[in-house]
């Protein structure tokens, strides 16, 4: 085989050439990062970049035929005390942009099966979520449809409501449906007055008859994009006052899982979390430690019968 030079062209760049010879020496050929160096004539902290975007980016997959056998433990117990369908446990690990790409893999591999032609898919927001989709196999289902759960920001982020739906519908090839409004309305009355347009009420409707929903929560640190919002921020300390310990799909919860008293429930535009307990197959896709009372409340309520979780958070559920 032979070695590649460094050109001015890969100064400002590496070629696909050289990205997929160091994925595959480093994934499959077993060859430390100073070997791929030396062999392509590169340095050691170019191949550590590009091993390291491949990952990230999903180019390389990589997979563990051996089970993980506490993770699978963790998985039935979890199943049992909360009457779940299927649950996924992932080995936790610290870096949290890293927990919500495994989070992801694992998700997407439990939403293969499900998604099937001519029925429909709701999904809501969050990095978990939008990590999941890149894992997620392509494919062209014509006669399905993808429902917005909840309204979104004005200002993009990758993780918002309008993007990840977009982005899930198109690696299924199939339509999408936009709750196009903010998550939470002026007033209460102003929601009602805005679930009277045909467009908006069609799609709550559509969000309400899917075969598929996917959600992620959030807690009230500053993990959560929903609690750095202004309107949440703002009314944090009453949120917390009320029992609050977290939100699904903008509505915030008390430590049972139930909806809590509070202005911005009754303003928020979003499936309510009863309407979840109607669809045949709803996924909480959600870690971390400091996630793990909004968690558990979801889990309480029995709002969804799939989780995605990691193994710290599964075990502190299952202490209580």
């Amino acid at each position: 085989m032979n070695d590649f030079t460094e050109t001015p062209a890969n100064a400002s760049g590496e070629t696909e050439q050289i990205r997929a010879r160091v994925a595959w020496y480093y994934y499959v050929g077993g060859l430390t990062q100073q070997e791929i160096a030396d062999k392509l004539r590169i340095t050691r902290l170019r191949v550590n970049k590009i091993v390291v975007q491949a990952r990230s980016e999903g180019l390389v997959s990589v997979d563990i035929k051996m089970p993980l056998t506490h993770c699978v433990v963790l998985e039935e117990k979890l199943k049992e005390r909360f009457g779940l369908v299927d649950c996924s446990v992932v080995p936790s690990v610290p870096d949290l942009e890293d927990l919500h790409r495994v989070l992801g893999r694992a998700t997407a591999a439990m939403l293969d099966p499900l998604l099937v032609d001519g029925q429909g898919f709701g999904i809501g927001w969050g990095q978990t979520l939008s990590a999941a989709r890149r894992h997620l196999t392509p494919r062209r289902l014509p006669n399905a449809w993808v429902a917005a759960l909840m309204g979104g920001l004005t200002r993009g982020s990758g993780t918002n409501t309008f993007e990840v739906s977009t982005e899930f519908a198109r690696m299924l090839g199939a339509e999408c449906y936009y709750v196009a409004a903010p998550i939470y309305c002026p007033s209460s009355e102003s929601r009602t007055t805005l679930l009277t347009h045909y467009g908006l009420a069609e799609t709550m409707e559509r969000g309400r008859k899917t075969a598929v929903a996917l959600i992620a929560c959030g807690d009230l640190s500053n993990y959560s994009l929903l609690a750095k919002t202004q309107i949440v921020t703002e009314n944090l300390p009453t949120l917390k006052a009320a029992g609050a310990v977290g939100d699904i799909l903008g509505v915030f919860l008390d430590e049972d899982g139930k909806p809590v008293d509070h202005p911005l429930n009754q303003r928020v535009m979003a499936m309510q979390p009863s309407d979840l307990k109607l669809i045949p197959s709803s996924v909480l896709a959600s870690g971390g430690m400091h996630k793990v009372p909004i968690i558990r409340a979801v889990l309480r309520a029995g709002y969804v019968n799939r989780l995605v979780t990691d193994e710290e958070v599964a075990e502190a559920i299952l202490k209580d």
